[in-house]
């Protein structure tokens, strides 16, 4: 549920335990399982990867196998079957029972939202349907309000979370451009549960969970007794670790409410082959991108010269992605119950291995002693956007960061400028001007390059 663009820079530790999926009808080559075990063994060791990963073409797994501990007090392992809390990857379900709704008549997509909102803001009046779900409706996301972290552990049904943003301004008119805001969607859950008349969560049961025989997927509620449900966590310093901080799941609802298991996603990937819970052309429409490649709650992208389409999550103590090749008909799903866990980039490469595309293997980086004095320098504060920035501190003899809303992780020099997180493959250079002044530094993850003026 938590915005992409922040940055998740928590640790794990190693490879526990294997789980072969339950679903698995036919071996691999005995090659490519081999290269699955390498990369995601260098994961485990190196990135400190936890959480489960599968990899299933034409609904066959080819590799699944799941990492470290769903339960660090009670040593229980992560499997294929584990329950993790999926974040905005909730979005996507959301998407289809609107197109549901369409289909039957009781709402289309270019309806005015105005119209199933009672004294609907003035400035609400040209967004539709269509706007919520793309995130071109500039409703400013919730999730990004000062206010919203001391919060988040209380109860907030939809129409108590609407009011904290329907009298705010839009970010921009309606159309205009995309901006990923959670506020819509739980929006969009408010309108969903007036036009069926049925709760988000028995709707999904009724017309998208069972149809699709997920039996290990739903609305994730804090006081449900669920069976094998992973606990989310988060890095704290350099080797302890803490519960991820609570949060009343009332308040993400049709916007990142959601657990499932990796080995349900083959059934769920599976559904969207067929007519099982949309028609061909609702599917069509749902997956067709509007703006920045977004479309009905999922991304569509071209990766390595192949059609994909995915979303990504991240909700307190999880990160989670599952990727489609629908071309393929190849699937990748990685879920982590550690936060900030770097999921995107797994899917990616294990995808790439199953296609016979190059990838890189996690390399070990070499760390080196650098004068505290030099450390002292790159002290204070960051920001990267207006509502997000990233603290360095020291402690003891080396530097910690702190992004907005996340733990702090320490980072490690490889020179007098360039420093490494241990945790993701992400890499911060310090900037200084002719004076020697650090001025800014450059954030380089995820292929791309963000600077940070120094503030503070």
């Amino acid at each position: 549920m938590k915005q992409s663009a922040s940055l998740r820079l928590l640790l794990l530790a190693f490879l526990v335990t294997f789980a072969a999926s339950a679903q698995q009808s036919s071996a691999p080559p005995p090659d490519l399982t081999a290269k699955f075990n390498e990369y995601m063994d260098a994961q485990a060791r190196i990135s400190r990867f936890t959480g489960a990963v599968l990899v299933a073409r034409e609904g066959k797994v080819l590799f699944a196998r799941g990492y470290r501990m769903a339960n660090m007090e009670h040593n229980i392992a992560n499997t294929p079957q584990t329950k993790f809390r999926l974040g905005s990857i909730t979005k996507q379900f959301t998407a289809v029972a609107f197109m549901q709704l369409q289909e039957k008549g009781k709402l289309t997509v270019q309806d005015l939202v105005c119209k199933y909102v009672p004294e609907c803001p003035a400035a609400w009046a040209p967004i539709t349907i269509h706007h919520l779900l793309t995130h071109t409706s500039g409703i400013p996301s919730f999730t990004s309000f000062p206010d919203y972290q001391p919060t988040m552990m209380l109860p907030s049904p939809p129409e108590k979370t609407l009011a904290r943003f329907r009298d705010k301004p839009l970010d921009f008119a309606p159309g205009e451009r995309y901006s990923y805001s959670n506020s819509g969607y739980v929006l969009l859950g408010y309108i969903l549960e007036k036009v069926a008349g049925q709760t988000y969560d028995q709707y999904l049961r009724e017309h998208i969970l069972d149809p699709a025989g997920m039996s290990n997927t739903g609305y994730d509620w804090n006081t449900t007794v669920l069976p094998g449900r992973a606990s989310g966590y988060s890095r704290r310093g350099q080797s302890a670790y803490a519960n991820a901080e609570y949060i009343h799941m009332s308040i993400p609802h049709a916007a990142g409410s959601m657990y499932g298991s990796v080995e349900d996603f083959v059934k769920w990937d599976q559904a969207l082959y067929g007519e099982t819970v949309l028609k061909q052309a609702s599917l069509g429409a749902m997956f067709t991108p509007v703006k920045d490649n977004y479309a009905y709650g999922w991304v569509v992208r071209d990766i390595a010269g192949r059609k994909t389409i995915g979303h990504g999550g991240g909700i307190n103590g999880f990160n989670t992605a599952f990727t489609r090749y629908p071309d393929d008909n190849l699937m990748v799903v990685a879920f982590s119950n550690v936060e900030g866990t770097r999921v995107g980039p797994v899917t990616n490469d294990l995808a790439a291995i199953a296609l016979g595309l190059p990838y890189e293997l996690p390399k070990e980086r070499i760390a080196i002693t650098v004068d505290p004095k030099i450390l002292d320098t790159y002290v204070g504060r960051y920001e990267l956007a207006p509502t997000f920035s990233i603290t360095v501190t020291r402690e003891r003899d080396g530097l910690m960061t702190q992004a907005t809303g996340q733990s702090k992780v320490p980072i490690f020099a490889e020179s007098e400028t360039k420093f490494f997180l241990r945790v993701v493959e992400a890499q911060l250079t310090f900037v200084k001007d002719a004076q020697g002044k650090v001025t800014h530094l450059i954030l380089h993850q995820g292929g791309r390059d963000q600077q940070a003026k120094k503030v503070e």
